[in-house]
């Protein structure tokens, strides 16, 4: 069986990590079994989660896993894509992954202190105090260093928000009123497009990002069907 190695569930929503909520909704898309381990990433492979292990392999980034289990396991999700689709579906998950998480991250680490210590307790909370400190500053100082590598953090607040609203538009734009990313079946697009929604519509971490998301009906009425669909358990608060 699958194990699949990430933060423990807070909030409300399936996971603190828009990766972890990708890997997980995927699990779920594709009917794989799998179990959960809940961890913090100081001895993941990677120094990040989620990781998964199946059998002797052990896969870490969420591109390499989801590439792995459709080697694995076969393509069910994408199969009925062509090569056009393929191609813009593989831009959009790039948007989503590598520019609009960075405006999401910053909203956690860096826009303002009750949102930081909202993330701190999520995630160090299981710590005993004096190592949930220095673990909390470690990493705080890490994706810092993160951010300011990637570039948006060195933009100011109202730049960033700016930019991650473009974001935003263009997923409401492209779904417009479709049910899935990429029309009437579900594709692994739709793995990636809820878990980073569902951790920017759906947390407690407060942002002009989260306002103008929220203001995107057709996203929320997505993130609620992916929701329903496939983490039937959990309950979106908004």
């Amino acid at each position: 069986m699958i194990t699949l190695y990430q933060f423990a569930r807070t909030w409300g929503i399936p996971n603190l990590s828009h990766f972890c909520v990708k890997v997980e909704t995927y699990l779920r898309m594709v009917k794989l079994p799998y179990q959960v381990i809940a961890t913090l990433p100081f001895k993941a492979p990677l120094g990040k989660l989620p990781f998964i292990e199946d059998g002797s392999m052990k896969i870490a980034d969420s591109r390499l896993m989801l590439r792995y289990l459709k080697s694995a396991y076969g393509d069910a999700l994408d199969a009925h894509l062509g090569v056009e689709e393929k191609s813009l579906a593989n831009t959009f998950q790039r948007l989503i992954e590598e520019h609009l998480y960075w405006a999401s991250m910053i909203t956690r680490w860096r826009h303002d202190d009750q949102n930081w210590q909202t993330n701190k307790q999520a995630i160090f909370g299981v710590l005993p105090p004096i190592v949930r400190d220095l673990a909390a500053l470690a990493y705080h100082r890490r994706i810092n260093s993160q951010i300011l590598g990637q570039g948006m953090g060195r933009l100011a607040m109202e730049e960033v928000f700016q930019l991650g609203q473009e974001d935003i538009d263009s997923l409401a734009n492209f779904l417009a009123d479709k049910p899935y990313f990429m029309g009437d079946q579900p594709s692994s697009l739709d793995a990636t497009g809820y878990g980073f929604l569902v951790n920017i519509l759906g947390c407690p971490i407060e942002s002009p990002l989260k306002n103008h998301a929220l203001n995107q009906k057709n996203l929320l009425v997505y993130c609620r069907r992916m929701q329903s669909e496939y983490f039937p358990e959990f309950s979106l608060r908004f």
